[in-house]
């Protein structure tokens, strides 16, 4: 298939062209960066040595539209003003924020400006597999947001939705490619800080929305985000009142059985935690489960690369389906820990 990526030139562009590179069946036809148009790929993306010279396109509707598949990897707000001009026939996965949230009241409060509408939330773990294999638009979920669904969906009829307590580290990534002065290398190294303090960060809405669609029920969190000092990969701790009196063995079991089918999520054996370097470049994600008896909160830890199953991967993962190939074709990738 044609295969298209607009904003390749990001970090989540960089690892789509990495992951796309050795994919079975996409084939990299056009590769788009606007501003860095006519820049040699490697010049941002000094890794990818296979795509020495070959440079960034120019976006060009004509070309997004010669394609089967199309990977849009832009600044929220942008995905929506480009959507209206792209065929409606070609498959398209957006890996920003434009059409994650079905509520535009929640998209004024967390994002503001124009309202583009809702597409099918593209997490396979928890969002049904025909809704997205017959899409050909799919709205890819935003880094957190696939970390702390992830963590506490299997066990929302144990404990009190509307109570979840989220803190997890993100590598700096996470913020995007433009230059800012609080991600600098001296302002990062040997610090740890927390941003976007208070419950407003932008993956609240959307971490609400589709728990609150398994749960049938409103689902609550209080989320604290904080900057880590690494490059890539998110560790999360969500913990919430059960709300029920329940073992952990038995609270094991529900979340090997809701897992059972997936290719990506792995519940580590009693005694291991989740390293974020142990999914680094991956599409994978490891948890570890525990009762805190003192509180009687269960506490989820929960390990995945942003870039990866928090981006890219999660992308392919999501075109995979929409083209009725095997969920893991080109993402059979273990850590490199």
């Amino acid at each position: 298939m044609n295969t298209a990526v607009v904003g390749a030139s990001g970090y989540a562009g960089g690892e789509l062209l990495r992951l796309l590179a050795n994919h079975p069946k996409f084939k990299l036809s056009y590769i788009a960066a606007g501003s860095n148009a006519g820049e040699p790929i490697t010049n941002l993306h000094p890794q990818l040595t296979n795509f020495i010279g070959r440079n960034f396109e120019a976006t060009e509707v004509a070309k997004i539209n010669k394609s089967d598949l199309v990977f849009i990897a832009l600044p929220h707000g942008e995905s929506a003003r480009l959507i209206t001009q792209i065929d409606p026939k070609i498959k398209v996965v957006d890996l920003g924020a434009d059409f994650r949230l079905t509520d535009s009241t929640k998209w004024d409060k967390y994002y503001g400006g124009n309202y583009a509408g809702s597409w099918v939330y593209g997490l396979p773990e928890i969002v049904d597999h025909k809704l997205i294999s017959s899409a050909t638009k799919v709205a890819n979920p935003g880094c957190y947001a696939t970390a702390i669904a992830l963590s506490i969906a299997p066990a929302l009829s144990l404990v009190d939705a509307e109570d979840i307590v989220v803190v997890a580290s993100s590598g700096t990534t996470g913020a995007g490619r433009a230059a800012k002065v609080n991600l600098l290398g001296s302002e990062v190294m040997n610090n740890l800080s927390s941003y976007k303090f208070g419950g407003v960060h932008q993956h609240t809405p959307e971490i609400e929305q589709v728990l609150s669609t398994i749960s049938k029920s409103d689902v609550k969190i209080s989320f604290t985000p904080v900057l880590a000092p690494l490059p890539r990969g998110i560790l999360a701790t969500v913990t919430a009142k059960l709300s029920q009196q329940s073992s952990i063995e038995k609270i094991r079991e529900i979340y090997k059985s809701f897992y059972n089918l997936s290719k990506f999520v792995t519940l580590l054996p009693v005694g291991s935690m989740p390293m974020s370097s142990a999914v680094l470049g991956t599409n994978n994600v490891h948890m570890q489960i525990a009762i805190d008896e003192h509180v009687n909160r269960l506490v989820i830890s929960c390990a995945i690369d942003n870039l990866g199953k928090g981006a890219a991967g999660q992308a392919i993962q999501n075109a995979n389906l929409m083209c009725d190939l095997a969920e893991d074709a080109g993402l059979e990738i273990l850590g490199v820990r």
